[in-house]
């Protein structure tokens, strides 16, 4: 079925139906058509927003490092994950090395969450300590918990008063003076809210999320991180809550399993709408000031790879939504998975994009996802840009699965990585690799995108799952792309990776579920090597105001050196890994990613996972490269500090302690 003319106009929000009416627009010709390019498509010189602006292009449009100055980069400054003033107070913290947290940088100040999720402020040609958040959130006697998330929001009013910073610390909500760290004591209870709060329960519900809260106009919006195979067929709803900046005071919660009498209740058949849970958004959403919208990239059902105890398509899962940023009243939306069972929750923030295609201008939005596809929509009124189809996928054979027999396929872009695993995509260097390889599937289910998962038995002859391509943790990953607004060009990282997808009997002494997710193995190939051909992660420019791919290339050397191919030369292979991208006016800086979630191959040399590179973004080409001690964990931001043009990026790993890093210019 072709899609494309289903973004039919309505004003009555109960006109819809699950399959033929993905679409749901309200009238919106009042709005106004002009954007700021300042707010929506990049930043000349700050760093106000997580993704950059509040499109998430990545984009700077400031160009002292170019392809001329890169080569004289050097380390300027290296701040650790948390400041020595809490170390000094609590001589046995403890805190993660995955230090995920993106800077803001405002008015000549950094601001990031540390290693616990304090803010703390610094000098950004430094690294120098401004201040470091309240501590007293924290009990005297208590050494602080925590955990670093993705960073953090920023909020003034139109006469630049009132400014603070957002946080989340679960499980609260707060809201930091930006000149002294103090709270901001009109904002709820004396600078915090409460997330443990929902509106539909006296009690106390646990509260996770790790994301920034985002902020649009006089609203912060909050999602929440949930269990992703609770052991119950029962589970929360994700509510998606925004918050008035200013008080606190809750504004709106958006459900995403619709209610009884709603639209798209239909999609959860035999009323498992009343139990079923989940449809979050765990990742950063995005919004278009000016028109005053909020884009939301919602995750799978529970449970997440069996939906025998949900059937439908279930609404309003792994899709991409558009809410009005004042109301949260639905705007339109479209569901990318239907009736996920591959765990292709919508994990990269939506980018906004003005592009012209065929001779017209359009406000677009692309969802990149884990299915390596980029479905791409006019942002105000949710039409394809681009044909999207249902193309037909596999059925299941697991008792009291229910699976949609179709799954939407946009005509372009093409995917930006590999669809679907078969005998002609496995790893072929030498003869004997590619026998071992045929020899370690042959007990798994192959087959093309959406094959589902199957049941792994424990016995030696025994089937042990399906193996899936893209898997869970690969195609696009949270660090997302860039997007260049002069060119119309996205530049996206991806994982080339399998994953077994297997499933097994749920225990009843534990469980309510007839089916629970089993090993979630990453298989290993031959001799270690992945078990695909290369490249295991890649880049693709994609021009988008044509829908073509103008090139992609290897991110990184990947296990060149393993001796069972260290004879052959082979070129570039591509090292796997959540890569993360940074764009300025000339170049573009891709890093290889951090290991921690994917396995490094052997071979790959010591220096696998910690590249970070500059590309030339009309050919691929690297123009400059250098590795750090670790991976590059969280999203790289630059900005212009007194006349000086630097880059910094969070980096950590198992053996690296956590840190920000500034790159310049001597």
């Amino acid at each position: 079925m072709d899609l494309t003319h289903h973004g039919k106009m309505v004003t009555n929000m109960t006109e819809i139906c699950c399959r033929e009416r993905r679409v749901l627009v309200t009238l919106l010709c009042a709005l106004s058509m002009v954007v700021s390019i300042e707010a929506q498509h990049g930043t000349n010189g700050e760093w106000r927003v997580h993704g950059g602006d509040s499109g998430f292009t990545r984009y700077a449009a400031i160009d002292q490092i170019n392809a001329d100055t890169v080569q004289g980069l050097e380390i300027i400054w290296r701040r650790p994950a948390v400041d020595a003033s809490l170390h000094a107070r609590w001589p046995n913290l403890r805190y993660s090395n995955n230090l995920r947290s993106t800077p803001v940088m405002v008015d000549g100040v950094l601001y990031a969450s540390n290693g616990i999720g304090l803010v703390e402020a610094f000098d950004p040609s430094t690294g120098e300590t401004l201040w470091v958040q309240d501590l007293s959130l924290l009990a005297d006697d208590e050494t602080p918990r925590g955990a670093a998330n993705r960073g953090v929001g920023f909020w003034e009013n139109e006469d630049g008063e009132g400014r603070r910073i957002l946080s989340v610390r679960p499980p609260y909500l707060l809201a930091t003076d930006l000149e002294t760290g103090q709270p901001v004591t009109e904002f709820g209870d004396s600078g915090r809210v409460d997330l443990r709060i929902f509106e539909d329960t006296a009690d106390l519900v646990d509260f996770n999320y790790s994301s920034p809260p985002l902020v649009v106009r006089d609203v912060v919006v909050v999602g929440q991180a949930m269990e992703d195979h609770p052991r119950t067929k029962e589970n929360r709803p994700g509510y998606v809550r925004a918050y008035d900046v200013q008080t606190g005071a809750l504004r709106w919660t958006w459900n995403p399993i619709p209610q009884a009498g709603e639209p798209g209740v239909e999609t959860w058949l035999d009323n498992s709408w009343e139990y079923s849970g989940m449809g979050n958004v765990w990742t950063m959403m995005s919004a278009d000031e000016e028109l005053g919208l909020v884009y939301l990239p919602t995750g799978a059902p529970s449970n997440d790879m069996y939906g025998g105890h949900r059937p439908g398509d279930n609404l309003y899962a792994n899709s991409l939504v558009c809410l009005r940023a004042d109301t949260g009243e639905m705007v339109w939306y479209f569901q990318t998975v239907h009736h996920d069972l591959w765990d292709y929750d919508n994990n990269v923030a939506p980018i906004l994009m003005d592009i012209t295609v065929d001779g017209r201008e359009i406000k677009a939005v692309v969802q990149l996802t884990k299915q390596a596809i980029a479905y791409t929509f006019d942002r105000v009124t949710g039409e394809p840009v681009w044909p999207i189809v249902e193309r037909p996928v596999p059925g299941s054979d697991t008792p009291g699965e229910w699976i949609s027999p179709t799954q939407p396929f946009p005509t372009k872009p093409a995917p930006f990585d590999v669809h679907g695993i078969s005998v002609d995509t496995l790893i072929d260097f030498t003869p004997e690799l590619r026998s071992e390889a045929l020899e370690i599937v042959e007990p798994f289910v192959l087959g093309e995108i959406f094959t589902p998962p199957s049941i792994r038995g424990d016995g030696d002859g025994d089937r042990k799952g399906t193996l899936q391509l893209p898997g869970s943790v690969g195609g696009a990953e949270w660090g997302g792309a860039g997007f260049d607004p002069v060119t119309g060009m996205l530049y996206v990282p991806s994982v080339t990776g399998t994953f077994a997808a297997d499933l097994t009997p749920g225990n009843p002494d534990r469980m309510n579920v007839r089916y629970t997710r089993g090993t979630r193995a990453f298989p290993e190939g031959p001799r270690g090597l992945p078990l695909l051909k290369p490249p295991y992660g890649r880049i693709t420019a994609i021009d988008m105001n044509t829908g073509e791919h103008m090139w992609m290339v290897p991110n990184g050397d990947g296990p060149r050196e393993h001796p069972d191919i260290a004879h052959l030369d082979v070129p570039p292979l591509g090292q796997p890994g959540r890569a993360m991208t940074l764009l300025t006016q000339s170049l573009l800086f891709v890093s290889e990613g951090d290991p921690i979630m994917v396995r490094t191959p052997p071979g790959a040399g010591p220096d696998a996972g910690k590249g970070f590179r500059a590309f030339d973004k009309e050919t691929g080409d690297v123009v400059w490269e250098t590795s750090f001690e670790a991976g590059n964990v969280g999203s790289p931001i630059t900005y212009i500090h007194e006349g000086k043009q630097y880059i910094v990026l969070p980096i950590g790993s198992l053996d690296h302690a956590g840190e920000w890093v500034a790159l310049a210019l001597p």
